[in-house]
This record gives structure tokens, sequence and C-alpha cells, in this order.
């Protein structure tokens, strides 16, 4: 394969994350929401940079090329292919900024800066800088022969510079000098100020623009000619350092390292591009920003724009998507023993279309249920005030048994779980840290209850995290069951965590690291065989991201074997759909909408006897070699045909899906058909489902 084949995991990331731009453009999304999405695209771009722009910076550094890691490409060229689409990308949101905030303005919502206050704000403003923000603002006066302070990771700065009246130079001339400061903007103040209201008008100030209306009090100690303020900020190498110090804890290592990350190296330097060229000069070498290997952004007069996710609400539901009101499952009754009845049948839950209220509830009726005697569950995110972990502590003080493997390098949630782990620990539960080398990134948990003569399992196998906030925008499968060799089979992954050195076999699920990547190989092989034998074969996955050469090399010889492929990708896809002789027979979309698509789905066609898998994994190499992750069968026949439903319903998308090109231009699905916007249909699917007569009825 060469690597016009491929498309290189980074700038597919970049794509992906012009997809989510793209919906802070569409005019059918609600106005708001589209400042939502512009928050959304920072958040995505600074986490961009902390590690995979980090990352290929230190093969830089190392002096190795990374031809064979990036998929051909040199990463210095990497690294300066980035720079330029995020310089452009950058450009584009600064345009969509502004015509949102145009648009808002026909709605009755302005959003003003120091320049625009009128005198009846004025007293509100001047009070509220006094009360509010002066007494927790962090300003520095900046010296040439002193150390410059270390700047905070993804903090936003107001780079000051003053031009001092002199009394005297050397010459006993009147002259200026020029003197620096630097202010951080505060993050405990909401970033959004409103203003009192004026009949129908909403007005609404940043709290930077505040403070620089608020320049003259702040420095009234210096007499200067001129002052501006424009804002920059720096992003941080965010990998993790872990030290072999035996002395050390594991949640004192990754507390130690979290830490570090703090002062890391920096990697992006972001800066208003009408700030002073001396300005510039002076910060950029003060700072030590390498032009050839950190990544130098020229943006707009506002940084940190994933505030905007937090823009208020101004009692305009109208401007907002309509919440949905969680759905039940069918035949699954809260106010019954979810137990009871899970011991009859399997059921799914689609979140967010599905109440998340079940797994609470699951938890809930394990802790208090006397015949309960253990809880075993892996944890990677939970949510600030976890309903997940209050059940599991209650199960405690009801003396069952609780296991809790959590993941203290969960990125950027490290200092969460390591809060959650200490606090967990604290009421007596059991705490697992994981395999070296190996991040557990599985979504499992089941209980052992003592029934009759013997023990009985139930538990859930999900797509993502036990966590109730990202459950209400999140997209996922969770499979509550009581299928015992399956159960026996998760049971077998806890026991992992306890002894690594032993592999286990398993004959139902999918588990990485030691499993995933052969056992999808023989499933696709044997599409492949069907295919060359006239039988019908065909694959359709749903996945996060697919950026494993091997499996793309793989989906090819399938391709050209015969082999009908269908892939959802809502993030990177390095894999190139429609190359004649090569890929032809692979269709590839993204769908990019009002919840974040998370489930990782895959159907093989089995010739006629379909088999369908949910899985925590995604097709990339860390997921399939160096975590644990646990994919599930669906051998039920109704839960199967729902989930052959789901992925239909995604496909058909003609709304929101954008279509995988050789460059990912992202480009939106041409169809003659009605709209069928696949969000919405899902939902409505469910709607109906509820009104279908039940099968023992």
């Amino acid at each position: 394969m060469t690597k016009h084949q491929y498309v290189n995991r980074e700038i597919s990331w970049l794509r992906f994350n012009a997809r989510v731009l793209q919906e802070s453009e569409d005019k059918c999304t609600p106005l708001l929401e589209r400042l939502r999405f512009l928050g959304i695209f920072s958040n995505n771009l600074d986490e961009f940079f902390k590690v995979r722009y980090a990352t290929v910076k230190r093969i830089v550094q190392a002096g190795k090329s990374g031809k064979s890691e990036l998929g051909g490409e040199r990463a210095k060229d990497l690294l300066d292919e980035i720079t330029n689409n995020v310089i452009e990308q950058q450009e584009k949101s600064i345009a969509i900024l502004h015509a949102v905030e145009k648009e808002l303005e026909a709605e009755n919502i302005f959003i003003i800066n120091e320049t625009e206050i009128q005198p009846q704000q004025e007293e509100f403003l001047k009070a509220y800088f006094i009360q509010n923000v002066s007494p927790v603002l962090m300003t520095i006066i900046l010296n040439e022969h002193s150390g410059f302070p270390t700047l905070k990771d993804t903090a936003a700065y107001l780079a000051v510079r003053m031009e001092l009246i002199d009394t005297e130079d050397g010459d006993g001339q009147v002259g200026n000098k020029v003197r620096y400061a630097l202010i951080e903007i505060p993050k405990g103040i909401n970033r959004f100020i409103e203003l009192p209201k004026e009949g129908e008008k909403n007005y609404i100030i940043l709290l930077d623009d505040l403070i620089r209306y608020s320049l003259r009090s702040i420095f009234n100690m210096f007499a200067f000619r001129n002052i501006t303020a424009h804002m920059i900020k720096i992003t941080r190498d965010a990998e993790l350092d872990i030290d072999n110090d035996l002395s050390k804890s594991f949640i004192e290592k990754i507390s130690s390292s979290v830490e570090h990350r703090k002062i890391s190296e920096p990697v992006r330097f972001v800066y208003d591009r009408d700030i002073e060229k001396d300005t510039l000069s002076f910060l950029k070498e003060r700072m030590r920003i390498q032009e050839d290997t950190d990544s130098v952004i020229p943006g707009g007069r506002y940084h940190n724009r994933r505030d905007y996710m937090g823009f208020p609400n101004l009692g305009r539901g109208d401007l907002h998507y309509e919440k949905i009101r969680p759905l039940p499952i069918k035949g699954l009754n809260l106010e019954g023993s979810l137990l009871e009845q899970i011991a009859q049948k399997d059921f799914l839950q689609h979140a967010p279309y599905h109440t998340f209220t079940y797994v609470i509830k699951f938890l809930r009726e394990a802790a208090l249920d006397p015949k309960v005697r253990s809880i075993k569950i892996t944890v990677y995110r939970l949510a600030d005030n976890s309903q997940v972990a209050s059940s599991l502590i209650n199960a405690v003080k009801n003396g069952k048994q609780v296991t809790v493997q959590i993941e203290l390098q969960a990125r950027f949630d490290e200092q969460a779980n390591i809060e959650y782990a200490e606090q967990l620990q604290a009421e007596g539960v059991r705490l697992k840290f994981g395999v070296p080398g190996l991040k557990v990134h599985s979504k499992i948990c089941v209980i052992e209850r003592e029934e009759g003569e013997g023990v009985k399992r139930y538990g859930f196998i999900s797509t993502g995290n036990f966590n109730e906030s990202t459950a209400r925008v999140y997209t996922d499968y969770t499979l509550f069951t009581a299928h015992e060799p399956i159960l026996k089979e998760v049971s077998k992954v806890f026991d992992f965590f306890e002894t690594t050195y032993k592999v286990r076999n398993y004959k139902h699920l999918i588990v990485s690291p030691h499993y995933t990547r052969a056992r999808f190989e023989k499933l696709i092989r044997r599409e492949i065989a069907n295919a060359k034998a006239g039988k019908e074969a065909y694959i359709k996955i749903k996945m996060n991201n697919f950026t494993s050469y091997d499996m793309v090399d793989l989906l090819y010889e399938a391709s050209s074997a015969g082999v009908k492929m269908q892939l959802i990708i809502r993030g990177i896809c390095c894999l190139v759909p429609g190359i004649p002789g090569i890929s032809e027979n692979i269709e590839a979309i993204s769908v990019v909408d009002k919840f974040l698509e998370h489930p990782r789905l895959f159907i093989f066609a089995n010739d006629g006897d379909p088999l369908v898998f949910i899985s925590s994994a995604d097709w990339m190499t860390r997921n399939l070699d160096y975590r644990v992750e646990v994919g599930c069968p669906i051998y039920q026949k109704d839960i199967k045909q729902e989930l052959i439903d789901a992925f239909e319903i995604s496909w058909r998308d003609n709304v929101k899906a954008r279509v995988y090109d050789a460059v990912q231009s992202n480009g939106y699905r041409q169809s003659s058909l009605p709209p069928l916007r696949s969000q919405f249909e899902m939902y409505d699917y469910y709607v109906r489902k509820l009104q279908e007569p039940r099968e023992d009825s």
C-alpha cells in the first residue's frame, strides 16, 4: 500500500473537527447551539495539541522521521501541515462567530465589548468588577531581568502593554518607556456577564472585555500615555511521565505526573493577531517559543472559546435544541425488580434515547438485595456527583464485597479519578488499578447473587462510560443480561486484573489485548471466504475512530474479494473508500449532530445469519493491542434486530451525514429521498416500539 491509500490520522482528526465546525455554521442548528459547537471545536483543538501534536513533536525532537507511525508522512512536514490546517480553521471559526453574533442581534441578544458600554451600564459593571473580579485577579508585572512566570496550560491571559511617561531620560528629554504585564483571566467567574436587561434587549459582555474596560483602574499606580491588552494562551504537552519509584503508590505516581503536567513543554502558542509586534517578540523570546517545532497560531481577539459551551441560556429555549424526554426500555419496569426481569431475558439500553436510570437502579438494587454477595465494575470516567459511586459505597455499607477497577490514567480525568479512588477506598471499596502498560477501557459490571444452592450472575456490558452526565449527550449501548456463559467470562476479565500473567480463554467475549485483533480478523476472513464462494457477504461497522493500518489493509483485501462494506466512523478514518481495485466495495460516512455518536457496533453477514457485536474498542492500535477492552456478542433475536435497525437508521441519514472521500472534504450526503435525520428518527423509532403490543400480551 502507498501513503495515498491511507489518510494520516492527525489530518483526519482535523477533518473531524472541521465537521464540528460545520455544525456551528449550519443554519438548521439552533442559534445558541451553534455557539456551543464553536466551544466544542475549540475544546477539541486544545486536546488535540496536548496529545497528538505533542506526540508528533516528540518524534521530531527524537530525530526520527516517524513515517512508519504516521502513514508515510514525515513528522516535520506533518507539524507544518497541522499548523497550516489549524490557522485556516481558526480563521473560519472567527468568521462564523462574527456571523452568529450578528444573527443574535436580530434576536435582541447583544454581545458588547469595552468600547460599546453605554453610560447606563457603567455603574453596574464597575460594581461587578470591584466586588467579583478585582479580588481574584492575578496580575503579574513583567521585568526584563527577572524570570518569566510559568503560564498555565489552556488558561487565557491578557498581555498588557503600557507606554509609561518618563519625566526625564538620560539627555534631559521627556520620553516613553514600554512596560509589560500579564493578567490571567479568572476561571472561577462566568466568562459571560449578563448586564441588566433593557426592554426586550439582552446584553452580554465577556469577562475579558470587562477587564480591558478596567485597565486604568488596575494599573492606576503607573503613569502611562497608552495601555492595550491582547489575549494569548499556550497549550502544554499532556503526556504523563510516570516515575519508577517503588516506594510510591500508584495513586501517588499518577498524582505526581498530573502535577508535573502543569509545567510540561509548550506545544502551541496562540495570540491575538492585532497584538503589537514588540509585545509579540518580547513574549516569544521570554517564553522560548520554538518556531520550527511549536505551533504558533495567530488568532482572534478571544481565545478559550471552549467557554462558549456554557453560554447563558437567557431563557431562550427557542434558540436551543428541544430537550428530549428519555424513554423507558420496553418491557423493563423500573418499579419492579430489575434482577428478576433480567433473569427472564436480556434488555438493551440505548442512551440518550433511553433513560440512564436503569444503570443506577441496577446498582441500587444490588446494594440493597440481601442475597447479593459481590459487585465488580470497571470505571473510566464518572460524573462530577456520581450516583454510580454513591451506589457502590451504599453496597459496601450493606456488607457487599465491592471491587472497582478504576483507570487512573483516563486522559484529562486523572485528577477526578484519583479523588474518587481515595473516596471509594476510604469507604471500604476494594480498588484495582489495572495492568502495568495497559489502560482499562472496558465497560463491564457483574454481580453475584445467592440463589437456591448456588450463585447466579447478573451484569451489564456497555460501549460507553457509566456516567450519568455524558449519558444525556452521548449515544451508547448497554446490554443488561443474566446470560451465564457471558457473565462467567466477564468474571474472567476481573480475574485477569488479579493475576495479569495468566491469559484466559474466551468463547463468547472479544477481549483486548489478547484476542480482539485476531477475532475480528477471523470474522473478516470468513466474509472474504463467503464472498469468494458466492455466498452473502457484507460487513457493517459503527465506530468512533479507525486508525489501524493493518485493519485498513484487511478491509481493502475484503473489498477486493467482493465483500460489501458500510462504515459509519464519527471521528478519525484512515481508510480511503472507493479506490478502484482496492476499496470500491467500501462506503463510509460520518454523522455529527445534536448528540455525540459514541457506540461501537459490528455486524457480519455470516451467510444470512448475521453476527452482531457491541464493544468498547475502536479499531485503533491502542485499543486492539494496548488496552483492556471487552466486546460482547448479541444472541437474543429481538436485540440483534434492534441493533441492525439502529445501524440502518444511521446509515440512511441524509441530513447530517458527511461522505468520506480521498481528501475527506466533508461533503454532505446528497439524496433524492425525503430528509432523514438519524438521531431524530432514532428517538421516533423507540417511541414506536413502546406503542407496539407486547409479545406476551
